[in-house]
């Protein structure tokens, strides 16, 4: 909005022609969400903790250390969705249909996770709302979404190392619709300890900002022989957002948290991941960045064809943070070791940049 305002008087006056700079909205996106977390943030918990009573339910099977957070919070993924579409709007170009986009299926995968924690937390339904529906919405809004892609830039997909571009044709819509809902479930998955999932999120989110900014500049996406996509190089301001609507959650969500993102944050924020990588064509891309998530998901499945096949399990329990836990580490540096990894990850993934 501020774009759109203010950049037609940079001919009036030098100060407004920052305005025209996607870098100088990119960081006062950031610092406009991570102000707004923390001014919201104490008062928003507050209001969680009266409604919801008993807050987040803990699983007996689980670690016995998670016993001690019950009564904590959880749907705290509002938060983040709200200051998220806030700073967006703010500082984006309101004009971007990319940016429309992305606040499209963040929003509307937002509003799938939000049900779901609805359904266990307030109606004190255990099940929440079941897997195939939640399934079958994340793949119609993510058809639209996809689709929406399709009208804007090719069907090509970027392949790291090689830098060659595959055109999917016919199967880019079906294939984008997997990405999307592979990272808003595999984010999900991971949303198992504290502070796991949104501090490996932010590090994603910030690799994927350097890499939309350069795929929107013809000259920098030439000299590194990846996919030009013009007006992509917008969506550099929402990642700029989500950066810092994590960042500002996890000052709250931290060890010990004060609050859980719930399935509303965790399936918004993978399904924002997914659509930026997809905007400009590097979901292989997205897979080394988020191998942490890979892996979660990866985990799980192992774990369930293991017994469904054999009777056994390869994990003490799944996803593998709870592997990890139940062998003895304490919670601390599950997290930390996890995060480290997830930056380790984000920096090779930005290194193919130059790898030909």
């Amino acid at each position: 909005m501020l774009y759109n305002l203010l950049s037609p008087l940079a001919d009036q006056h030098a100060f407004f022609n920052l305005f025209q700079y996607i870098t100088f909205r990119t960081v006062y996106a950031l610092i406009t969400a991570l102000l707004l977390s923390w001014i919201l943030g104490p008062a928003f918990i507050r209001r969680l903790k009266l409604y919801q009573g008993k807050g987040q339910p803990i699983r007996s099977d689980g670690p016995a250390t998670h016993l001690s957070k019950a009564g904590t919070p959880t749907m705290g993924g509002v938060l983040i969705l709200f200051v998220l579409a806030v700073s967006t709007l703010l500082w984006a170009d309101l004009t971007n249909a990319f940016v429309w986009l992305a606040l499209f299926l963040t929003v509307s995968y937002g509003a799938i996770g939000w049900y779901d924690d609805y359904l266990k937390i307030v109606r004190g339904d255990p099940k929440g709302l079941s897997g195939r529906w939640k399934l079958v919405m994340q793949v119609v809004f993510g058809t639209v979404a996809a689709v929406g892609l399709l009208q804007l830039t090719q069907p090509i997909v970027d392949i790291p190392f090689f830098k060659v571009q595959w055109n999917m044709g016919l199967w880019y819509v079906p294939f984008v619709v997997l990405v999307l809902v592979g990272s808003s479930n595999a984010v999900n998955l991971t949303d198992g300890l504290d502070g796991l999932a949104v501090a490996p999120t932010f590090m994603v989110a910030t690799a994927l900002a350097v890499v939309v900014y350069l795929a929107g500049h013809a000259k920098f996406s030439a000299y590194l022989l990846i996919p030009h996509v013009v007006g992509a190089g917008e969506l550099t301001v929402f990642c700029g957002a989500m950066v810092g609507a994590c960042l500002g959650f996890l000052w709250f969500n931290t060890y010990p948290a004060q609050v859980f993102m719930g399935d509303v944050g965790a399936l918004a924020l993978g399904g924002a991941l997914g659509f930026v990588a997809s905007a400009v064509h590097q979901q292989l891309l997205l897979a080394i960045a988020g191998g942490l998530f890979v892996l979660e998901a990866v985990s799980v499945m192992v774990q369930v064809a293991s017994f469904k096949l054999t009777g056994k399990r390869v994990f003490r329990m799944a996803p593998i943070h709870h592997h990890f836990e139940l062998k003895g580490w304490a919670e601390p540096k599950v997290i930390v070791r996890f995060w480290i990894i997830s930056l380790i990850l984000a920096l090779v993934a930005l290194s193919t940049l130059k790898i030909r």
